[in-house]
């Protein structure tokens, strides 16, 4: 809980560091970075690039301020980040780093107006953040039966099989010999490559099997450029150069967006590559569950980009909605029509893909009268805080 001092200090300066938080994170990432270079490799370069983890940090914070002084719900924003963190192998030991350079970037940005009290007082807004999340990763890792300094794990390519336009899969299995680690339909694994030029790079990507196959399986789409925005690294890296019996450093499952393991209906709403969770969950619910009630919906810019297209098409007992927005090769024309989607009393919804899709479709699933908390997402990189 916030001290009462501190609380009177925050809320007279929230609105000014709202007005001023992007300034603020692009102030902080070039100083913390330059201080400390091996922080490099925890951050996907692309999105510093683009401003959108200044964004998301600038974010956290002010939501979390705001969470301090009026209870407005953070629990589970706090989840995802504490999830991709511990994919990432992020120590207790760097908190004290990014609270430095963080109040440093503050001071530097707002000059004279931070007096030690202001100073002082969103120091304490940090730490209390900070100790949020190191609890719940300390938890999580505890769980995942790792250390956050042994979270990479070597995994070798048992298979690689092109899925789609731009698009394959690697499946992997433990290049140590030991046991597949346990997961649930939906979570994510981050993978980190060595790129040319010294700079090793993560990424999540959806586990697209389910669990019980005796292999880790991914899939990636290349990310290419657009609008002057670069090609994906990771992406076209791992595109152009692993192949089957190379090796890659994967971390512990993670992910708090999941299958309900109940009997309650399911709806699975993906577009473009989130299909690959919606694929782990169908996989597991055709292995444990096959009279559950299921409705599939995807969507697509095209037929020859559907990934899986054959593998999901095999799953009965499913109702399945397909949408191609050039209508080809028996897809609706178009994009999502929410109306049109099936929607069994009681479902609980899952969606992934781009997140204006997302919201979008959201938003038209509670026009529909679907409790929002029957309603969930997992959205990858920066956007994860959009609501």
């Amino acid at each position: 809980m916030l001290s009462a001092a501190s609380a009177a200090v925050v809320r007279a300066t929230l609105p000014v560091v709202r007005d001023h938080a992007a300034a603020i994170t692009a102030e902080f990432y070039p100083s913390m970075l330059a201080a400390h270079p091996e922080l490099l490799d925890l951050f996907n370069q692309g999105n510093q690039a683009s401003g959108r983890q200044q964004i998301a940090l600038a974010s956290a914070v002010v939501a979390y301020a705001q969470h301090l002084l009026d209870g407005t719900p953070f629990g589970p924003i706090a989840e995802r980040i504490a999830h991709k963190h511990v994919s990432l192998g992020v120590r207790p030991d760097q908190y004290p780093i990014v609270g430095r350079h963080l109040v440093g970037a503050v001071a530097t940005v707002l000059g004279d107006a931070v007096t030690p009290e202001v100073a002082a007082a969103w120091d304490e807004v940090y730490w209390l953040f900070a100790v949020t999340l190191i609890a719940a990763e300390a938890r999580l890792f505890q769980t995942a039966g790792v250390t956050p300094a042994a979270v990479w794990r070597p995994w070798r390519v048992a298979k690689r099989d092109d899925e789609a336009v731009d698009t394959v899969s690697f499946t992997l299995v433990p290049d140590d010999g030991g046991a597949i680690v346990p997961f649930e339909p939906g979570q994510y694994v981050s993978v980190a490559v060595d790129l040319p030029g010294g700079h090793r790079q993560p990424r999540q990507y959806s586990l697209s099997q389910a669990p019980g196959r005796g292999a880790l399986r991914i899939t990636v789409r290349r990310v290419r450029g657009a609008a002057g925005t670069p090609d994906g690294a990771v992406s076209n890296f791992l595109h152009d150069h692993v192949q089957a019996d190379d090796t890659l450093l994967v971390g512990p499952p993670a992910g708090q967006t999941v299958l309900d393991p109940g009997r309650r209906p399911v709806v699975l709403i993906s577009a473009g590559i989130g299909i690959t969770p919606v694929l782990s969950m169908l996989d597991h619910l055709a292995a444990t569950q096959p009279t559950r009630t299921v409705v599939a919906v995807h969507a697509e810019i095209s037929a020859d980009r559907h990934a899986h297209r054959a593998e999901y098409d095999r799953f009965t007992g499913t109702s399945r909605l397909t949408w191609y927005e050039n209508g080809d090769d028996g897809g609706q024309a178009g994009r999502v029509d929410v109306e049109a989607i099936p929607l069994p009393v009681g479902a609980i919804t899952y969606l992934c893909g781009p997140i204006p899709f997302m919201r979008d479709v959201r938003a038209g699933l509670v026009r529909r009268g679907v409790p929002a908390d029957d309603i969930r997402y997992e959205v990858f990189g920066p956007g994860m805080l959009e609501r």
